[in-house]
């Protein structure tokens, strides 16, 4: 005697159901991000100031205090010290009060992304006397070269950035040139291997110090005017904004303990 075996067959799942599902699945997906988004937001925020505090006495050698400031074409107003993404101008001091520089951020797109640094220009020889790199996406152990190649490091130990007669641009742009090429002292000594990297570093300090450096020229005596005794703030590495040891001052100032 035969004995036939049927299989029964499950039955599929409609489209529509299908659908519903993977919209369900996807709003939850998008529910989480936004969750955890939120949730790092605020840390991630912290962590940028303090990067960002720090390296402002990296590119200002001898700075001990540092001073928030918005500076535009209306004028330059003093900003409190936990106001430190409103600021576009971040002036540095010595422990004697005097003003040894100013901080500034630059971009320009570079070869993966856009390149943000953070350069410190001295008012007194008109040149840029330090540099540290904010954020790059640039190719590891080519673009980011930038950030530690000490031959292109030494170019913004003395870079020059005079104003013209009439304080209205820089009287020579700053360029990148091919490495081992530079002749002027306002010219960057590029890095074979890395050029587009190089040269958006030259771009991105050209455009900020022909649209900055004159507004500051403008308001040079408004930087000047010593800031009040403080305290100073933890070393690198001690979080701030109440957590540890730091106090803040309420006039608006940051004082750093030693130069990085």
């Amino acid at each position: 005697m035969n004995t036939e075996s049927t299989t029964v067959m499950p039955d599929m799942p409609s489209s529509g159901r299908l659908i519903a599902t993977l919209a369900v699945i996807a709003m939850l997906s998008g529910f989480f991000v936004v969750l955890v988004y939120q949730a790092t937001l605020e840390r991630i925020a912290l962590n940028h100031r303090e990067y960002l505090e720090r390296a402002v006495f990296t590119v200002l050698p001898g700075a001990t205090v540092r001073v928030n400031f918005s500076l535009s074409e209306a004028g330059l107003q003093r900003l409190p010290d936990d106001a430190v993404g409103d600021a576009n101008v971040f002036a540095g001091y010595n422990d004697d009060g005097t003003l040894v520089g100013v901080a500034l951020q630059a971009s320009a797109r570079g070869y993966a992304d856009v390149i943000r640094i953070l350069y410190g220009y001295a008012p007194d020889r008109e040149a840029i006397v330090g540099f540290t790199v904010l954020q790059s996406s640039e190719t590891p152990g080519l673009g980011d070269k930038i950030e530690t190649d000490p031959a292109f490091l030494r170019n913004f130990e003395n870079l020059q950035a005079r104003l013209n007669e009439e304080g209205t641009a820089l009287e020579n742009d700053i360029v990148t040139v091919k490495q081992s090429t530079k002749t002027e002292d306002w010219q960057i000594d590029g890095i074979t291997g890395a050029t587009v990297s190089a040269v958006a570093v030259g771009r991105a300090l050209r455009e900020s110090a022909n649209e900055m450096l004159p507004l500051l020229a403008a308001h040079r005596s408004s930087l000047t005017t010593p800031p009040p005794a403080s305290r100073t703030p933890p070393k690198e590495g001690c979080p701030k904004d109440g957590v540890g040891d730091d106090e803040t001052d309420t006039d608006g100032i940051n004082h750093g303990s030693e130069n990085p």
